[in-house]
């Protein structure tokens, strides 16, 4: 545990607060960080003598037995109830004898700091692996579910997945995983990383009622917080081997949905899905003709009155236009294209048209 790169960390944030040179020796006395670089790798005898007795050895001015070693105070480093290495400190040992049992601590904390942020990043890749496993065709059910027990995670049907996508290149992910933590029980959720910038979430014997009130929730910690993140959740499946297309179905739910959106189901977008499934020059060959002749902004009136269900009200007011102007729009539309977009059918066909062309935009 007590590497050379934590030892200079040591020795670094030490000497700042104590102004006093301080040497960092493994569990054969050798020096392996100070804040004199000349002495790195010598054999500190001082530091042989308290791995040798689990005692602090004392050294003034007036002591020549001690090779490579100055007047301080060197104390042994515990960790785990062993003995690991030894800390020296330069100077009169009567001035610093007080406060060394305070660096001594200090020490210790740091090492066991690290440690514990070792095993949290070794457990995060531990999961990843896990749900990695469980996207695989082949499933051994009794391995997964040991596995899921070492974490202490339920494996309990149904499962559900969801990817999160946080536009936040600085996240840590021990801040993530609080975040989600706040919302959703630990005992059933597995959430690990995909990349930089997207997480994905296991939610397991939790209802999907259960999972979206939660994450309304968490949408609203995100905008009270000012975070930038979009969340896409996959369908609700009832065994460990169907995991995997809930996890695309999330995929899709994230890619496929409005970028304005911030929660998508993939409920929200399975029409859109059936529709991606299409060659390119299926979808391009349909929306150019259904469109054909239509201006931008006749396009922009079809966006609208979709995104408001068919609603001529809200849409004139999200469009900044009189009802009357609207109306003339669609009369437009219909001129054009021979479909009217308030009729069911013709707006099913102008519907479809639209989602292609905003499919090949992306």
């Amino acid at each position: 545990m007590l590497t050379r790169e934590i030892a200079a960390e040591i020795v670094k944030q030490t000497m700042v607060r104590l102004d006093r040179n301080i040497n960092i020796m493994d569990d054969r006395g050798k020096i392996i960080a100070s804040g004199n670089p000349d002495r790195i790798n010598m054999i500190h005898e001082g530091a042989t003598e308290v791995l040798r007795t689990g005692r602090a050895v004392t050294i003034s001015d007036k002591d020549i037995q001690w090779k490579n070693s100055y007047p301080g105070v060197n104390l042994p480093i515990h960790f785990q109830k062993k003995i690991i290495g030894v800390i020296g400190i330069t100077g009169d040992p009567d001035e610093i004898f007080e406060f060394g049992e305070l660096v001594k601590m200090i020490t210790e904390m740091m090492i066991q700091q690290s440690f514990s942020l070792d095993q949290l990043e070794w457990q995060q890749k531990a999961k990843d692996h896990l749900f990695d496993d469980l996207l695989q065709d082949s499933i051994e059910d009794s391995s997964i579910e040991q596995r899921f027990k070492l974490f202490e995670i339920h494996l309990l049907p149904p499962f559900q997945v969801s990817v999160i996508k946080t536009d936040m290149p600085k996240l840590k992910k021990n801040d993530f995983i609080q975040w989600v933590e706040r919302f959703f029980p630990k005992e059933n959720t597995l959430i690990g990383f995909l990349g930089i910038n997207q997480q994905f979430i296991l939610h397991t014997g939790l209802t999907e009622e259960q999972i979206i009130h939660r994450y309304q929730s968490f949408i609203s910690f995100i905008e009270e917080n000012q975070l930038t993140a979009r969340i896409g959740l996959g369908s609700n499946v009832k065994t460990v081997n169907n995991i995997q297309h809930s996890y695309r179905q999330s995929i899709s739910a994230l890619t496929l949905s409005a970028e304005s959106s911030i929660f998508a189901t993939f409920k929200d977008i399975e029409a859109q899905a059936l529709l991606n499934e299409l060659s390119e020059a299926s979808k391009t060959y349909y929306y150019t003709r259904v469109l054909n002749g239509l201006s931008e902004k006749l396009i922009e009136t079809l966006e609208s009155l979709f995104a408001n269900n068919l609603n001529l009200g809200e849409c004139a007011k999200s469009l900044f236009i009189h009802r009357n102007s609207l109306i003339y729009r669609l009369k437009k539309i219909k001129e054009i294209t021979g479909y009217n977009p308030q009729h069911t059918l013709d707006a099913i066909t102008l519907q479809l048209a639209i989602w292609l062309r905003q499919m090949h935009k992306e």
